[in-house]
């Protein structure tokens, strides 16, 4: 049975539905959820590729508004990670499957900010993580947060 927060959409001709929430083209799998925010460009949320997941550049967009939830930094890695959680959840891993994330940031003074939430969600084994400070995100975002993920 398909989730009805699922989107499927046609890659190709050869593309073909599994069933599972997904649409698959030759080897990988495009991972679309309503549960995390809509691409702003020609991207998918999630590309799952055997057992490895990649996951977008996700920002601390609210779902129901399209808007960066308002709050600072903390609000909107809190946001960026459920929006995470929730790709991962598509394509049948959880943020524990995590091995990478990236961590884009406008103002590195703020990590301190960023670190608490990201600790909050990664409690056991977390990811090996870079950061960075980046001169500005899409939407106005202060924080984007890319995770690679291995399933099973």
């Amino acid at each position: 049975m398909t989730d009805p927060h699922t989107e499927l959409t046609e890659q190709t001709l050869e593309a073909t539905t599994t069933g599972t929430g997904h649409v698959s083209v030759g080897r990988k799998t495009v991972l679309k959820t309503t549960h995390a925010a809509a691409p702003i460009g020609p991207y998918s949320q999630g590309i799952k590729v055997g057992n490895l997941i990649f996951v977008a550049g996700e920002k601390g967009v609210d779902v129901r508004t399209g808007k960066v939830v308002s709050g600072g930094v903390g609000a909107e890695t809190r946001q960026t990670l459920e929006n995470v959680k929730a790709i991962l959840e598509q394509g049948g891993a959880t943020l524990d499957d995590a091995v990478a994330a990236t961590v884009h940031m406008t103002d590195l003074g703020e990590f301190e900010k960023m670190n608490e939430v990201f600790a909050e969600f990664f409690r056991k084994d977390p990811p090996g993580r870079t950061t960075v400070q980046v001169t500005a995100l899409p939407g106005g975002a202060r924080v984007e947060i890319t995770v690679i993920a291995v399933v099973g």
